[in-house]
């Protein structure tokens, strides 16, 4: 017992060292608080970093587990705040100098070395190990590193009560009048922020395997902030979520989907200074949620629809997401994120921000990006005459990502073969290949040589070949029919029909030479609003696929 004792007090000991060593620095930086502001950053630093002895038993310098505990507890709290300040621009945290920082992280670390090489650390071993089912020590696959073995023992002890602090100051959504002045009344919007800085710290410490084991305790917290209506606080939320969908299997999140799907699509509409965050959160977090739902349900995915439904439904401007798979709730993200952009195409941190992280997004809509063409592209030649370089840049990146289609189209023609209607899809799918193959002919061939070996698609590639001539001959029948005048004129009709107003505008100024084309185009769009539908489904579709991706600029 005695022995016990001992290995407490030189634990404790060796706290108060680590924390004077901040304290002395810290009391020695000037700084007071905004006028009006209620709570003192400082302050707080110097409370948590007080350490004493708290024994209640007069002459005894003895301390409990409980209390030197809480006293470790403590002091990484406010490790955790100076740390994370130094990506803060907050007036409450922007006072802090990043050697104090420095110095802080340094004595975290001595101090979990410590921690760990004590009584006190070995007692509370097999607590780790229960949590996360995991043997601590060492730094192999599944084992918990030494230094990260103090943060990992806190966080269930410690994000409980960071997010009641977040909460304090959140909108009562039940509350009339102004919500965020009541808000702020209850309690200061600073311990909400300082909350939530070292919320994000104590995550951002835990990567993968471990962190997908305290999602109980993380994602609560992390939604609380989100919820919040100060951008500081949300901000540091939406860091925490994408560390959390860089470090975590999809089905540990799985539980959370619907509300996390939710969360994301509100915080859509942010201020400019966290929109960076929103995208790049967004799109993780969604990706990996819908690839865990299509896995795991087997549900229908982008590349199994059936085209000529597509066709129909892109045609009639219906949500095809909606309609066919269920499993597609980041559609609504994707139009939100556009309806976002659309009022504010000149806003350069935005289209920065979404061109950058949206790729994984488009990936995974797959064919039914399809349907968002006509939102995208006019975004796309805005940014193509930007000012800066960077935007240029990405745009073009993502243009030969969204005209990537030639590894889903092979997919989807394997698939076909356990369809009823696979003759169909097989033909529309040969249709838009050798559409491509015509006028991308380098990059054609670039993206179909990985597939010319694929035993499933030796049909496919002899007919793109030029090998097998009934095949050949009856496809280049069905393009050559038509004069070209008249297959022009479908395309156009088909376009100007999907919502492309301004093509029949440019048609209409030129005047004379365009009447037969204008009066055909009309009398297409007569038929469709008689309830008619599209004059033909799926030459429609392939039109509107090869129109969209390569001969709209030309238009």
């Amino acid at each position: 017992m005695q022995k016990m004792g001992d290995s407490l007090s030189a634990l404790h000991a060796h706290l108060i060292q680590l924390s004077e060593t901040i304290l002395n620095p810290l009391s020695q930086i000037p700084y007071t608080p905004p006028e009006g502001t209620p709570l003192s950053p400082k302050s707080t630093l110097v409370s948590l970093l007080s350490i004493k002895n708290s024994n209640p038993i007069p002459n005894n310098n003895a301390i409990t587990e409980t209390q030197l505990f809480n006293s470790i507890k403590d002091f990484t709290l406010a490790c955790a705040l100076l740390s994370s300040s130094q990506s803060s621009t907050h007036e409450s945290l922007s006072w802090i100098p990043k050697n104090l920082a420095i110095e802080a992280n340094s004595a975290f670390k001595e101090l979990s070395n410590a921690y760990v090489a004590s009584d006190l650390g070995g007692r509370n071993e097999r607590r780790i190990s229960e949590l996360l089912g995991v043997v601590c020590g060492g730094d192999g696959d599944g084992l918990v590193n030494e230094e990260k073995r103090l943060v990992i023992e806190l966080l269930p002890e410690v994000l409980p009560l960071l997010k009641d602090g977040i909460k304090e100051s959140s909108i009562d959504k039940s509350a009339d009048g102004d919500e965020i002045s009541a808000a702020s009344s209850r309690a200061p919007v600073g311990s909400a922020i300082v909350a939530a800085y070292q919320f994000r710290w104590f995550v951002t410490q835990v990567e993968y395997p471990h962190l997908g084991k305290l999602c109980n305790f993380v994602i609560p917290c992390a939604l609380t902030a989100l919820d919040h209506w100060s951008p500081q606080v949300k901000g540091q939320g939406m860091i925490s979520f994408t560390h959390l969908a860089k470090n975590v299997n999809a089905a540990e999140l799985s539980q959370y989907e619907d509300v996390i799907l939710d969360a994301c699509c509100q915080n859509i509409v942010s201020d400019d200074e966290i929109w960076y965050h929103v995208v790049e959160m967004s799109v993780l977090l969604v990706t990996c949620v819908y690839t865990f739902i299509s896995y795991s349900t087997g549900v229908q995915t982008s590349e199994e629809i059936d085209i000529g439904l597509v066709s129909v439904l892109v045609c009639r401007g219906v949500c095809i997401c909606d309609t066919i798979f269920p499993g597609f709730r980041f559609e609504k993200m994707l139009n939100e994120m556009l309806g976002h952009l659309e009022r504010q195409p000149r806003n350069k941190d935005r289209r920065v921000a979404w061109l950058r992280f949206v790729e994984p997004l488009l990936h995974g809509i797959g064919l039914v990006l399809v349907a968002h063409f006509r939102r995208i592209f006019p975004l796309f030649f805005k940014w193509l005459h930007a000012d800066d370089d960077e935007t240029v840049l990405l745009v073009l990146e993502r243009v030969h990502t969204i005209m990537r289609l030639v590894d889903e189209l092979a997919l989807l023609y394997k698939e076909a073969a356990l369809r009823i209607a696979r003759e169909q899809i097989r033909s529309s799918v040969l249709e838009i290949l050798i559409l491509l193959q015509q006028c991308k002919v380098l990059q054609f061939k670039a993206a179909w040589d990985k597939h010319s070996n694929d035993v499933n698609l030796t049909s496919l590639c002899l007919s793109l070949s030029g090998n097998t001539t009934n095949t050949v001959d009856a496809h280049a029948d069905q393009f050559h029919v038509q004069s070209a005048a008249m297959r022009c004129r479908m395309l156009l009709q088909i376009l100007v029909g999907n919502g492309f107003h301004k093509l029949y505008g440019v048609l209409h100024d030129n005047g004379e030479n365009n009447r037969d084309l204008l009066m055909s185009i009309s009398v297409s769009n007569q038929y469709r609003a008689n309830g008619c539908g599209p004059l033909c489904p799926t030459f429609g579709f392939t039109s509107l696929v090869f129109l969209s991706m390569i001969g709209w600029k030309k238009i």
